[in-house]
């Protein structure tokens, strides 16, 4: 068969036939790679189906028994699908997918779980710290795609797991495991296994410093479903994010927490993004956020102190940096706080990021509660999005936010004035149309 050389962008996936010091699509330089292999074999003709009469078959879910890892995904496992988990190194990506492994293979059938990064008994001595042994999960040491694919064919696994692929390699690829061709060859040939035999298939990828996944951005392009499992590995608290699912939501998230023995779901997450102040403080709200379609309790803290320097600073932690800027300067300009020649440091607790709009109102309220040493009670919390003028614009999810809230004992609520039609008067709520109202009611 004859050999081709083409070179794909490892940032936008672009191909080009020759290498080019600049990708054509993305403006990036020097990100072509080369890719060789065979030509692909020639395209057999399909007969197309009218719309009105394909037959919509009705996607079988298997659903793994933890409940955060199915609310992510959609509802659980669909067969025949391809899913990608990328996250930092000693997060726990190999820990989540070995209890996905160890639930699916006890109550439903036989999983594979190849490892090109440990030996069999490293995984076998993960496997009795965390208890997931049982006699349907097997487990193999390869890295050769050929005997991986003979493995899979012969066993037939309702599972399998690839961990990770980039140390997956094909011998007549010339190019070294984790690169362009070699990635572009090993996924494709593996979703075409998994979809003809029906398999479910997880892929653990390694990320880039930048936290995107390494490789070819092409390798999110040609799987079904994309995750990241994010979290500071220090800290406890994991989140599982979504970034592409053809099978459900993107925007869902789901919440685990570290402990010796693996990672256990957490049954109430607001509680983890609440810090427990035995008295009121200056500089601290608390925000009622929307994950997709899940509430959560988060509290903002900030704090504003004098400048040591020449050019203040500015450092966030879990919330967007630019709204940060922007909040701060809609303080100064429309209420008339010096923050212009402050330091300012604005966090959320507990490891999670906000980056939805509502929390403004929040971050304004810590901000002026810091600067001012006027704290915010305790069982006050608070949320809007600020416009350039001082608004305090509607927010979406109203109703989530506000049951989240009251359910955690939170009786008085800071509301936009463009949510009063759709909420209503109820006793502890107070809508505010701007900034000054807000802070007003905040910060009695």
């Amino acid at each position: 068969m004859k050999s081709r050389t083409v070179y794909y962008c490892r940032e936008c996936g672009a191909r080009a036939p020759r290498w080019l010091g600049r990708c054509p699509e993305c403006g990036l330089w020097n990100t072509l790679e080369e890719a060789s292999g065979p030509d692909p074999p020639a395209a057999t003709v399909a007969a197309p189906v009218p719309l009105v009469e394909a037959a919509a078959a009705r996607e079988a879910r298997l659903c793994t028994g933890i409940g955060e890892f199915d609310r992510v995904l959609g509802g659980g496992l669909v067969q025949g699908s391809v899913v990608l988990l990328g996250g930092d190194p000693g997060i726990g990506k190999s820990t989540l997918l070995l209890a996905v492994a160890h639930r699916v293979s006890r109550a439903a059938g036989s999983v594979l779980y190849v490892t090109g990064e440990e030996s069999v008994y490293q995984v076998h001595l993960r496997a009795v710290r965390l208890g997931t042994l049982n006699e349907r999960l097997f487990v193999l040491a390869e890295t050769v795609l050929g005997a991986i694919e003979a493995c899979i064919t012969n066993m037939a696994p309702l599972l399998v797991v690839i961990d990770s692929v980039q140390t997956v390699a094909d011998p007549e690829v010339p190019a070294p495991a984790g690169g362009v061709s070699q990635v572009r060859e090993v996924v494709a040939r593996l979703s075409r296994l998994a979809k003809a035999q029906n398999i479910t298939l997880f892929l653990v990828g390694h990320v880039t410093k930048e936290g995107s996944l390494a490789g070819p951005k092409m390798l999110e392009h040609m799987v079904d479903t994309v995750l990241y499992f994010e979290g500071d590995r220090y800290h406890a608290n994991r989140i599982l994010r979504v970034a592409k699912n053809r099978f459900g939501s993107t925007s869902d998230i789901g919440i685990f927490q570290m402990e010796a023995d693996g990672l256990s779901e957490v049954s109430n997450p607001s509680a983890l993004f609440l810090s427990s102040h035995t008295q009121d403080v200056a500089g601290a709200v608390v925000v009622p956020a929307l994950e997709g379609s899940r509430p959560l309790l988060v509290e903002i803290q900030a704090l504003v102190a004098p400048s040591g320097f020449g050019t203040p600073r500015r450092v966030t932690t879990g919330v967007d940096y630019s709204r940060m800027v922007m909040v701060m300067a809609v303080l100064e300009k429309r209420l008339g706080l010096g923050l212009s020649g402050m330091d300012a440091y604005v966090g959320a607790v507990g490891g999670v990021h906000l980056e939805e709009p509502p929390v403004d109102l929040g971050m304004a309220v810590a901000l002026a509660s810091s600067f001012r040493e006027a704290p915010v009670g305790r069982t006050t919390a608070v949320m809007g999005e600020i416009g350039l003028t001082g608004e305090v614009r509607g927010v979406a999810g109203i109703r989530q936010r506000v049951l989240e809230a009251r359910r955690l004992g939170f009786d008085t609520l800071v509301l936009p004035e463009a949510n009063r039609q759709e909420m209503g008067a109820q006793p502890g709520v107070t809508y505010v149309g701007t900034l000054a109202e807000g802070l007003a009611a905040a910060l009695p």
